[in-house]
């Protein structure tokens, strides 16, 4: 069974195998570490569990995503802990020592891209690969002070990754800067489909509303300043005709089912000992009928048309990327799970439609970042990655 190296609990202690990269490209000079959901010529892929690791073969070939990495000229410094089977948000695998948020080490640092955060916030990497299924990259991003951007859905290759929840797996990444962020984008995602400028702000009172507090509240209302002085103040649209709570049990049922059926035959053969939670959201997903997956299959295809038709060519949705800063590591366990709730029904639109969003690093409370979200219309990923870098600039200078 692997271990975990280094104070911060963020890599995994294993055999050191020589990963090439090209030695020159738009990467060089930059070190890449890997989530360990990701295939890695050499080493076995653990996916946060112990017997899925001792179970696996050294891997053959490198996922293609992290190897364009490597082709163009990252350097490779190891395998980031997972939380288990890819699927939680807070970063606490029970198997393994929880990563050390390094931006708030009282705090979180959350998953299930824990140690790719934790590798990045620490500058122990200067780039990480990651996956968000229900928040896996944004939540950690927000938590760590670092950008992450959930990428339109099927837009990056998940070829050589383990599986989650298909219809919502993405591939995604952290970088601590805008300038390192979009060099990997433009590798990854090649040129824009969308060719509109993301010029029209938008907002939605039932979001704003999912803020822990009157603190969260105020910290969001600072970070909206340097996006108004982009884009000027976002206009706050009509609502949604579906609710929040609607939409988040849509999302979990659907999760759930597709989770089921990536992982139910081998957890059911295996017997594998999962850790407390992971086991519940499983047994969970067990239960989804074939009426239910039916119902909310439907409500999610309404509900991607009507975020389509509210975004339209140029608008841009603008909202807390999650509740508040990271819940504090005493806080309990039924504290965790709430807060979990409330985060989901954020983080939910981008899976449930598919398009692209991008936390930014603009706020704090209580000393602990906050991030602040932008999410455009289907394939509008770099150039949302370019609005988001105006205004970090905008941000920057106050």
């Amino acid at each position: 069974m692997p271990s975990t190296r280094g104070p911060l609990n963020a890599f995994l202690d294993l055999d050191d195998i020589p990963v090439a990269s090209a030695p020159s490209g738009p990467l060089a000079g930059l070190t890449l570490a890997v989530k360990d959901i990701f295939d890695v010529a050499g080493y076995r892929t653990g996916c946060g569990n112990p017997q899925k690791f001792e179970e696996a073969l050294p891997a053959i070939a490198t996922a293609p995503a992290v190897q364009a990495l490597l082709d163009a000229g990252a350097r490779f410094v190891g395998k980031t802990q997972t939380d288990e089977l890819a699927f939680s948000l807070m970063g606490l695998n029970a198997h393994f020592p929880s990563p050390v948020n390094p931006a708030a080490p009282s705090r979180i640092t959350g998953g299930s891209s824990s140690g790719s955060a934790s590798a990045v916030a620490s500058g122990l990497a200067d780039i990480a690969t990651g996956s968000d299924t229900g928040g896996s990259i944004r939540a950690p991003a927000s938590f760590c002070g670092l950008i992450g951007l959930r990428a339109t859905h099927g837009r990056i290759s998940l070829d050589g990754a383990m599986p989650l929840a298909p219809s919502f797996d993405t591939f995604g990444w952290f970088a601590r800067d805008m300038a390192s962020y979009e060099k990997v984008g433009a590798v990854l995602l090649g040129e824009d489909a969308h060719r509109h400028d993301l010029k029209r702000p938008l907002a939605l009172n039932v979001l704003d509303a999912l803020m822990l507090g009157q603190k969260e509240a105020d910290a969001y209302r600072d970070m909206i300043r340097p996006v108004a002085s982009v884009t000027g103040a976002p206009k706050t649209a009509e609502p949604l005709s579906h609710s929040i709570d609607d939409l988040y049990w849509c999302f979990r049922t659907l999760q759930g089912y597709e989770a089921w059926q990536s992982h139910g035959a081998w957890i059911s053969a295996s017997g594998s000992a999962l850790g407390p939670f992971v086991k519940e959201r499983f047994e969970h997903g067990a239960t989804s009928g074939a009426d239910a997956v039916q119902r909310e299959t439907q409500r999610r295809e309404a509900f991607r048309g009507e975020l389509a038709a509210l975004l339209g060519e140029d608008g841009v949705l603008v909202l807390p990327t999650v509740p508040g800063a990271a819940p504090l590591k005493k806080a309990p366990i039924e504290d965790l799970q709430n807060w979990r709730e409330r985060a989901l029904r954020l983080l939910c639109l981008s899976g449930l439609s598919g398009f692209p969003q991008v936390t930014l690093p603009l706020g704090s409370v209580d000393g602990a970042p906050f991030g602040l979200s932008l999410m455009g219309p289907r394939n509008s990923d770099r150039q949302l990655m370019a609005l988001a870098a105006r205004i970090l600039a905008a941000w920057r200078k106050g």
